[in-house]
């Protein structure tokens, strides 16, 4: 008989057309969400329950008997109860016998258990057609009809026949079957839904580590030796200005870390003489989370950009850049324009914001969503162009960082009318009564004619 292609078959089915009877044993949530969906499907559906007169809240149309009497009714039986409760199924050895029964059950941990939930069952009652199913799915995913939750289910089990029935329930409630092999594959079926992540442990280890590293670095520098060799406060450093040095270096190196791993399994097989051997596992392992590290490194590019927007309202900023404009203003000197520094410092911020683009744009592709839409040749054309261009862009970027010369200004706590009066680190009240008696002298001083036409806003006290 010619076996029809799995694509072939219709996601759903009209629910007009009858399906036949399936029963469920077990009125949880799982198995209540369950039959109202088979039950849209057209199936007739028959619950089998320890005490069938105090079940409630079952979808309309469904039947409630006891298991014996509503496993006589089909031959699809649904094990929607938890492995501690089995024991009854040793009862019903000989009315289950020959009848596809589908375990859905999960553990509470992984590995809970020598052997799985289904290899269980099948050892219980031996004369039934095991397969394991559905326990993937969530009974939120089954009340909002799939749409918004992973449609795939994976099947596995010893019988062919019983795994095809399985399958084409599955297809007919508009879910994706995934034919697993054998029952051996139930044990990783049934730890699936208990993983937390497995894909992204590493990449978040590493990124955590190079943070760790590369901030306790900064500030030794920027923080613990200015304050050991010159008694200088610097510890605000370590809110913005660390964070928002760590992050781009942190970005670029789990950015280098994502094509590393493929050159050295090239490497490794020109060695080795042969493509057919497999890489050692911590190769492997890394080669498959690639993906996350370049989400990951994705990631801290954004915290990068958010940072760096906003340092302008950073307190320490206005105040070198109000002390700047200050002592031009007394010392009736200003900085010449320069073109060199002006296409230094305009190219610096295109050549980061382009390299931030081709970033997302790589990030982007790397969507299993719009990965799927792309052949081989235009997903490896976007891969290795972008990021070769961002690698120009970010190279030129570091190279030609502008450096802005503000005057050298010590902080002074004297309140002097020929001194500068500004402290970065004095108090709100502090700095208002000093922002007020500046503004006053400037405007009976000499300098108050030019000053007066400059923004007063910049010599307003902080708001933050």
């Amino acid at each position: 008989m010619e076996k029809t292609c799995a694509d072939e078959f219709p996601l759903t089915v009209d629910s007009s057309e009858k399906q036949g009877v399936v029963c469920i044993f077990g009125t949880g949530d799982f198995g209540k969400s369950l039959g109202l969906k088979m039950l849209q499907c057209g199936y007739s559906v028959v619950f089998g329950s320890r005490n069938p007169q105090v079940s409630s809240l079952l979808p309309r149309g469904a039947e409630v008997l006891c298991y014996s009497e509503a496993a006589s009714r089909s031959d699809v039986i649904v094990l929607a109860v938890h492995r501690e409760h089995y024991d009854f199924l040793a009862e019903l050895a000989d009315s289950l016998k020959g009848r596809v029964l589908i375990d859905v059950s999960n553990n509470q941990k992984m590995n809970q258990y020598p052997e799985s939930n289904a290899e269980y069952l099948a050892q219980l009652v031996p004369g039934a057609h095991v397969v394991k199913a559905f326990n993937t799915i969530s009974a939120w995913a089954l009340q909002s009809g799939t749409l918004d939750a992973s449609r795939q289910v994976f099947v596995c089990g010893n019988d062919s026949k019983a795994k095809d029935r399985v399958m084409d329930i599955a297809r007919t409630l508009g879910l994706t079957p995934l034919d697993q092999g054998s029952l051996v594959a139930a044990k990783e079926i049934e730890n699936y839904p208990l993983q937390l992540f497995p894909m992204w442990r590493f990449p978040f280890y590493l990124s955590s580590g190079l943070c760790v590293f590369f901030f306790v670095y900064c500030a030794i520098r920027e923080v613990i030796y200015p304050y050991v060799t010159g008694k200088t406060d610097s510890t605000y450093r370590l809110v913005v200005s660390i964070p928002n040095r760590v992050f781009p270096i942190t970005a670029l190196t789990l950015l280098a870390l994502v094509y590393l791993p493929g050159i050295l399994a090239a490497i490794l097989q020109l060695y080795r003489g042969t493509k057919y051997r497999r890489f050692p596992n911590w190769l492997d392992h890394w080669m498959l989370c690639r993906k996350q590290l370049g989400l990951v490194a994705l990631g801290f590019a954004f915290l990068h950009a958010i940072y760096t927007l906003v340092i302008p309202i950073r307190y320490y900023v206005r105040w070198r850049l109000r002390n700047a404009t200050i002592t031009q203003a007394l010392t009736n000197k200003d900085s010449p324009f320069s073109s060199s520094t002006a296409w230094l410092s305009d190219s610096y911020l295109a050549l980061g914001i382009l390299g931030f683009f081709l970033f997302l744009l790589l990030g982007i592709t790397s969507l299993p969503s719009v990965s799927n839409m792309v052949n081989w040749r235009e997903f490896r054309f976007v891969q290795v162009r972008t990021v070769v261009s961002q690698d120009i862009c970010w190279i030129s970027w570091r190279k030609h960082i502008p450096t802005t010369h503000f005057p050298t200004l010590k902080p002074s706590h004297k309140r002097t009318h020929n001194t500068i009066i500004s402290d970065p680190v004095a108090g709100p009240q502090e700095q208002a009564a000093a922002d007020r008696t500046l503004s006053i002298w400037l405007r009976q001083g000499p300098a108050g004619s030019k000053l007066r036409s400059l923004n007063l806003l910049m010599l307003a006290p902080p708001s933050l």
